[in-house]
């Protein structure tokens, strides 16, 4: 189950990123084994805070018992416009730059195919038709097999590629020095994404604090071995240089062993691998947006839940709504995949800063709370975890500019909305 959810499509989008920004082949296998042990630690820390505080909630209720209602309010707006929006629109785009591979439908091809299949399945969720068991591990399974038809074609059937003029240079510098290891580190880890998710099982694991940490490792060690590998094969079918100038690296990997066929193949592949991406987040996150309408008279309206449908309808319109906009905002700055993860990556890490701190509270402030699974080594890998994300916040303002002050601006609307409600509460009826 955790190797299911970590494993995702921005394993087909962030290599050739990576690989730019780390500079050199090596620093960019040490940043993907970096990752996966930065993962780890912070499923470790989570682990601990869903079995003493279990709820489905996750980040929105720990940070409510730790901070209070107004930090988990900024929380859940920030995850309703730009955590899952955000997501939702990453990965639209990934399934439009593959889709373009197979049928280009111009200049803005993939921001088309992006919108197209944001209008698409929201309606679908809309109309309350839901994703089977059967059909979801349908596209899982085509998602793994695309990853080791990667791996396959890379390193046994790829000939030797061309070798560069001159050494590929990173325009941010060698990873060591700060900004290309930051931005390098940034795309890994949200490549990684899911061990927050994979966490939340960790409530119904029989004998967490012993079974909790077997699974946390053989599942990022299964994970971080397959995005090696995949990264290899990379380099070995078309080496380092073309691997950071290509927008559709596995793609272009199939191109060369198989001829187009091979390329539209697994172009079709990972578009539906996006597809799977795009629509289990409008499923989960549209519920989310009906908890925070729930529990928030002023977001009242996506409280609603449609019973003949059996979907929370308000929620998913206004979702589809943001990530239509934020497809329309990655078309118009040329932003596409790269700039919209770098529009989510200052509230992504923020909040991740805050649940980590949340530990440390909690665990001062709840000390008789029964804690199942403790993180081993406390209090030095939780801090560790929380150093890590304050530095990769840090990065993400600092380095990636306006797409980082969009997200905190959106973010910044939610306070503003959040005091209007605390002064309407506040004055007599």
């Amino acid at each position: 189950m955790i190797v299911g959810l970590i494993v995702g499509a921005g394993i087909f989008g962030t290599p050739a990123i990576v690989a730019g920004a780390a500079g050199d082949e090596t620093a960019m296998l040490l940043v993907w084994a970096a990752g996966g042990l930065f993962a780890l630690i912070g499923a470790l820390c989570y682990g601990e805070l869903a079995t003493a505080f279990p709820s489905a909630g996750g980040e929105y209720h720990f940070l409510q018992r730790a901070f209070g209602p107004s930090l988990a309010f900024l929380y859940g707006w920030a995850r309703m416009t730009v955590i899952v929006a955000g997501s939702i629109a990453v990965f639209a785009f990934l399934f439009g730059d593959y889709m373009s591979r197979v049928v280009n439908l111009g200049a803005y091809s993939s921001a088309t195919w992006a919108a197209l299949i944001v209008v698409v399945l929201t309606l679908v969720n809309y109309l309350g038709i839901r994703e089977g068991k059967a059909t979801q591990n349908f596209f899982t399974t085509l998602e793994i097999a695309g990853l080791v038809l990667i791996v396959v074609a890379g390193l046994l059937l790829a000939p030797a590629p061309a070798a560069p003029a001159a050494p590929a240079a990173s325009a941010s510098g060698p990873w060591y020095l700060g900004a290309g290891l930051a931005t390098a580190m940034l795309f890994v880890l949200f490549t990684y994404g899911g061990w927050n998710d994979a966490a939340y099982i960790s409530a119904e694991v029989r004998d967490p604090h012993r079974n909790m940490i077997r699974a946390l490792l053989a599942a990022i060690a299964i994970v971080m071995v397959l995005y090696l590998l995949v990264n290899l094969a990379y380099l070995k079918g078309l080496g380092f240089d073309a691997m950071t100038r290509s927008d559709a690296v596995a793609a272009d990997l199939l191109k060369g062993v198989w001829g187009s066929t091979g390329e539209k193949v697994i172009s079709v592949m990972i578009a539906i691998a996006a597809l799977t991406s795009v629509n289990g987040s409008m499923i989960v996150g549209a519920r989310s947006n009906y908890a925070l309408g729930r529990d928030w008279p002023v977001l009242g309206f996506l409280g609603r839940w449609d019973e003949a449908s059996g979907s929370p309808r308000h929620a998913m319109v206004l979702q589809g709504v943001i990530a239509l906009a934020l497809v329309g905002f990655g078309a118009l700055q040329q932003a596409g995949f790269k700039g919209l993860v770098e529009y989510s990556l200052p509230v992504f890490w923020g909040f991740f800063l805050l649940t980590g701190i949340a530990l440390f509270v909690l665990r001062a402030r709840e000390p008789d709370t029964p804690r199942p699974f403790r993180v081993p080594g406390y209090p030095v890998l939780p801090a560790i975890f929380v150093l890590m994300c304050a530095y990769l916040l840090y990065r993400s303002l600092t380095y990636h500019g306006k797409h980082a002050l969009v997200g905190l601006c959106v973010l910044a609307v939610g306070a503003v909305i959040l005091l209007l409600s605390r002064r309407r509460a506040s004055r007599p009826a």
